[in-house]
C-alpha cells in the first residue's frame, strides 16, 4: 500500500507515520468522536469521560498526545492508561464508568504503521453503525471545541495490568495450574502484553522463558503471529523443550500457540482450545465470524453446543455474543473473548485457558490438536477497490445460488468438505478469498473455482 494510504472504517483509522497519519488528521478523528459521544448523556450528568491507552510503538506518544489534546479541547475529561493492552483498555472503560474509549494501536501492521480504534461505553468496538456515525462527523470537520471554563483537566490511571490479571486470575484454578509447573516460551513482540502477560505466568508457577520482553514497540519480527514469523519461538521451545510456546501480536488482543515440539499449530487453534475448555464445563453458544475454520463446529458438537456465525469485525461478534447470552466468542485469527472478563479479544485470557485445560486433562499441547479434526486452511488477497469487490460478490451469489451461501458479509459457501468466504477488507482496499477443506487440494481447488468467477466479473485476463 502506498504511503500515503489512510484506512478509516469499523476497525478505527490506521495510516503511516510520516505519511498519511498526521496529527491534523488524528486531531479530526478524536473531535468526531468526542462529537459523537456528545449526542448521549454522560454517564456522570457532567461531562463526557474518555479512556485512552497505547500499545508499545515508537509513534504511540504523539498520536496519544495529538487525539488527547482534541478529546481535551472538546470537553472531555481523558484518563491516560499509559503502554497496555487493547483489551486492558476495554476493561477500563467499563471499570471507571466511561462513556468511551481510544486505543493508539494499528494492530499487527507493521511498525510504520498506528492508529485509532474507538470503543463505546460498554468497552466494545463501535457497532458498523456507530463508525459511520462516527466517520459522517469526520467528513464534515466541524469540531466542536469548548470555552476554557468547560475544559476538564486530564489524568493517570495505573491500575490496567494488575486489575487485569485479577479478572483473569478469578476464572483459573491457580493451584492445579501451578502444581504443574509448566516450563512456558512467550514471545511478547515487545509490544504492550509484555509486562501483565509475564506477570500473570508468573503467578500461574510457570517457569518463563520471555523473548522480546522490552515494551518498546522495536518489533523483533514481522509483528503479526504467523507460522513464517514465529521460526525463532518454535527454536526456542524445542531448546528450552518448554510444554507450550505463546506468541502474541503488539497490543495483545492476538494469540498464536507452538505444541511442546516446536511446532506452530496455527491462530485458529487458540479459539478451538480456549472454547474446548469453557464449553465442556457450561455447555451454551460459541460464536464466530465467516472467516474462523470449522474447528469450532467440532468443539461445539463435542459439548453439546452451538455455533452462531456473523460479519468479520470484532464488534460484530461481540455484539452476537450479548445477544445470544454466549458462553465464549472468537476468531481465527487467534482472538479469544470471555465477556465476564473483557468484552473483547484477549490473549491473557487465552494464556490463561489453554494452561488450565492442560491442566485439567493432563494432556500436552499435540495431544489436544490431534483429538480435533484436521483441516487445511488456505488465505489469500488481492488488490481491489470496494466497489468491484462488491460486483464480484454478486456474481458470486449467482454462479453458486445453488449451495449453502451466507451473504451477511460478502458470502461465504458451504459444501459438506469445505467452505470459501470471499469479502472485501474493513481495513485495506483489497479482497480477500480464505477457504478450509479437509485436504490441501480441496482447498485450493474451491479457492480457484471462485476466484475464476471473480476474474471474469472484472475482466481480469
Amino acid at each position: 500500500m502506498s504511503n500515503d494510504t489512510l484506512m478509516l472504517g469499523v476497525s478505527g483509522l490506521r495510516g503511516t507515520v510520516g505519511g498519511s497519519l498526521t496529527p491534523a488528521v488524528l486531531q479530526q478523528l478524536a473531535a468526531a468522536f468526542a462529537a459523537f459521544l456528545g449526542q448521549s448523556s454522560p454517564r456522570n450528568g457532567r461531562h463526557i469521560r474518555i479512556v485512552l491507552g497505547r500499545d508499545s510503538r515508537p509513534s504511540g506518544f504523539f498520536v496519544r498526545d495529538a487525539a488527547a489534546a482534541a478529546l481535551a479541547a472538546a470537553g472531555c475529561e481523558v484518563i491516560d492508561l499509559d503502554v497496555v493492552s487493547t483489551p486492558g483498555v476495554e476493561m477500563m472503560v467499563r471499570h471507571l464508568e466511561a462513556d468511551g474509549g481510544m486505543i493508539v494501536t494499528a494492530s499487527h501492521n507493521p511498525i510504520q504503521w498506528n492508529g485509532l480504534k474507538m470503543l463505546n461505553r460498554e468497552g466494545m468496538a463501535l457497532s458498523a453503525a456507530d463508525a459511520m456515525a462516527v466517520r459522517r462527523l469526520f467528513d464534515r470537520n466541524e469540531p466542536r471545541w469548548v470555552p476554557v471554563d468547560k475544559l476538564v483537566p486530564p489524568s493517570r490511571n495505573t491500575q490496567t495490568h494488575a486489575l487485569h490479571i485479577k479478572r483473569v486470575l478469578d476464572y483459573i484454578d491457580v493451584k492445579a495450574v501451578a502444581a504443574r509447573r509448566f516450563r512456558v516460551v512467550l514471545d511478547s513482540v515487545n509490544g504492550a502484553g509484555a509486562v501483565p502477560t509475564a506477570t500473570l505466568l508468573s503467578k500461574l508457577g510457570c517457569e518463563v522463558v520471555h523473548m522480546n520482553a522490552t515494551p518498546d514497540g522495536q518489533f523483533a519480527h514481522e509483528p503479526e503471529p504467523t507460522a513464517a514469523n514465529l521460526t525463532s519461538l518454535c527454536d526456542e521451545v524445542r531448546r528450552r523443550r518448554a510444554q507450550v510456546g505463546f506468541a502474541q501480536d503488539p497490543d495483545a488482543d492476538r494469540l498464536a500457540i507452538v505444541d511442546e515440539n516446536g511446532v506452530y499449530i496455527g491462530e485458529e487453534y487458540s479459539f478451538a482450545l480456549v472454547a474446548q475448555w469453557l464449553l465442556s464445563r457450561h455447555s451454551g453458544v460459541a460464536v464466530t465470524n465467516l472467516s474462523t475454520s470449522r474447528l469450532i463446529d467440532a468443539v461445539a458438537a463435542g459439548t453439546s453446543s452451538r455455533v452462531v456465525r456473523t460479519p468479520v469485525g470484532e464488534a460484530n461478534v461481540v455484539s452476537a455474543m450479548v445477544a445470544h447470552n454466549a458462553v465464549v466468542g472468537g476468531e481465527g485469527n487467534g482472538g479469544v473473548i470471555d465477556p465476564r472478563i473483557v468484552p473483547g479479544r484477549d490473549s491473557l485470557v487465552g494464556i490463561a485457558y489453554v494452561l488450565q485445560l492442560m491442566t485439567a486433562t493432563g494432556k500436552t499441547i499435540a495431544q489436544l490438536v490431534n483429538e480435533l479434526p484436521r483441516y487445511t486452511m488456505i488465505k489469500t488477497k488481492f488488490d481491489c477497490r470496494r466497489e468491484d469487490a462488491d460486483r464480484a460478490v454478486a456474481a458470486l451469489a449467482r454462479e453458486f445460488s445453488h449451495e449453502s451461501v451466507d451473504r451477511q458479509d460478502g458470502i461465504r459457501i458451504d459444501w459438506p468438505d469445505a467452505w470459501v468466504h470471499a469479502r472485501p477488507s474493513n481495513t485495506e482496499p483489497i479482497m480477500r478469498l480464505i477457504g478450509e477443506a479437509s485436504t490441501p487440494e480441496l482447498a485450493q481447488q474451491r479457492i480457484a473455482a471462485l476466484r475464476s468467477v471473480v476474474d471474469r466479473e472484472l475482466g481480469v485476463a
